[in-house]
């Protein structure tokens, strides 16, 4: 289990949105990129979740809505970037966590390369009990929705074949494209649903837990997929596997998981990305 340090955050409590609700600068770590969804206003939206490296106010911090392809060049940004951006508390979401990003403001300071200086912010974040994170969403609906959960076992990881987008989303993607661009005359481009979908199984550090099944909303499996866009579904298929369960999970990484839920669906999480550094390798001694 994580050693928390003294300067670290407090779980049994969350920081409450700011009641100023002009932007306010923000420096932060860059930890997820979740999968983009469907949106009749962007084409896509990205969810973002970061770490504040205010040492006043420590915590989890989620971006949204990011249309992430129309980012200027020097306004992109990857996982562990330090960046800055201004941004206002999203009164239209009621977790606490939620902030609404100027698109134009995002500065990358930095990136954070290897996984033990990543590690040096992230530690005091790692948790063991996604059982307790559930039971707090049920029993308030201002608890947190977002944390690092290190399980105590990975149980298993399933892949089925994306069953495309749903009425709605198509919906929503058929308005965007057939809007008119008065700057531009080429056609906007829709976004195309990945080929699979995948779970983790795992169980948490609570006595009581009965294992959890939670889908990967990570932008990694949704770039995988992309990048091996020419293979066969059975070629990949084992990517995907190559990488979130032989490389990932594999015995010698000290697998964590980024968890968060959706405004819709406060009760319910789901992994939107993977810490995997190496193990301490055991001392050797008598």
């Amino acid at each position: 289990m994580a050693q928390h340090s003294l300067f670290g955050p407090d779980f049994g409590t969350i920081q409450p949105k700011p009641v100023d609700s002009r932007y306010q600068r923000l420096r932060v770590l860059i930890t997820v990129k979740a999968a983009p969804n469907p949106s009749e206003t962007y084409g896509e939206t990205v969810c973002v979740a970061a770490l504040s490296l205010d040492l006043g106010s420590p915590g989890w911090i989620r971006l949204y809505p990011i249309n992430f392809r129309e980012l200027d060049s020097d306004s992109r940004f990857k996982k562990y970037d330090i960046v800055t951006v201004e941004a206002k508390p999203n009164t239209s979401d009621p977790r606490s966590e939620s902030w609404r990003p100027r698109a134009d403001s995002f500065v990358v300071e930095r990136h954070i390369k290897d996984w033990d200086r990543r590690m040096s912010y992230v530690d005091d974040y790692v948790e063991g009990s996604m059982c307790a994170l559930i039971d707090a969403a049920r029993e308030r609906p201002g608890a947190r929705s977002l944390a690092a959960i290190r399980p105590k076992e990975v149980l298993g990881l399933d892949i089925k074949p994306h069953p495309g987008w749903t009425q709605d989303e198509q919906a929503k993607i058929t308005r965007y494209v057939q809007q008119l661009d008065i700057l531009d005359s080429a056609p906007l481009t829709a976004l195309q649903a990945p080929r699979f979908k995948a779970w983790y199984r795992y169980r948490c550090h609570s006595a009581r837990c009965p294992t959890h099944r939670q889908g990967i909303y990570d932008w990694e499996i949704v770039a995988l997929q992309r990048r091996f866009n020419d293979q066969d579904d059975a070629s990949v298929e084992r990517v995907i596997r190559e990488k979130f369960w032989d490389l990932m999970c594999s015995r010698d990484r000290d697998t964590i998981f980024y968890v968060g839920n959706q405004q819709a669906h406060p009760r319910s999480f789901i992994i939107l990305g993977v810490v995997y550094p190496r193990r301490a390798k055991p001392r050797s001694g008598s």
